[in-house]
């Protein structure tokens, strides 16, 4: 969705039109009427000797109200923070940090062991650990000649059955005292 169009047919304005917009995108701002402020909590991901390192910094957040799932390469964080509940709306004169339901999703690198990811939250923090696995061997591709005879053919068209794919998984999230 673009947040700023002048609606003008000649490409030059076209073009500043998007460069306009990629460093509207680009900001954390939010300007009332104009853009919404980012509803979810920025992330950072780190490699690491053995492992990817995801953080999320979500003051406020109880990890009982967190939900981490892994699917098909993607890797769902949903959560809820909520306010202070002694201070009513009406009392606040800045707002900056989101507050309410959230979900981000992002897409794993592709060498990780799914099966031993784990979590821990400690202090607003998320980590979320992701093993790598091995790097896999290169191998060789057999091509079949497609003069050979039939009886030639249908052995070497036998094929491997896939495996079954992984189910969607949910990961627990460990609580740190600090």
């Amino acid at each position: 969705m673009a947040f700023f169009r002048w609606g003008h047919p000649w490409s030059p304005l076209g073009d500043l039109e998007r460069e306009v917009d990629r460093f509207l995108r680009g900001m954390n701002l939010s300007i009332h009427g104009i853009r919404p402020g980012r509803q979810f909590p920025a992330i950072n991901i780190y490699e690491l000797e053995h492992e990817f390192l995801l953080t999320a910094e979500i003051p406020g957040t109880d990890p009982e109200e967190l939900e981490l799932t892994v699917d098909a390469g993607l890797l769902s964080l949903k959560g809820d923070r909520n306010d202070v509940k002694e201070v009513p709306d009406d009392k606040f004169r800045r707002q900056e940090r989101f507050r309410g339901n959230w979900q981000r999703t992002v897409s794993l690198p592709d060498r990780i062991l799914e099966e031993e990811l784990h979590a821990e939250f400690n202090n607003g923090v998320l980590l979320i650990h992701l093993p790598k696995a091995q790097q896999p061997e290169p191998r060789k591709i057999r091509i079949v000649d497609q003069q050979q005879s039939p009886s030639d053919t249908d052995e070497s068209a036998q094929q491997t059955p896939e495996p079954p794919k992984p189910k969607p998984r949910n990961i627990e999230v460990h609580k740190e005292e600090g």
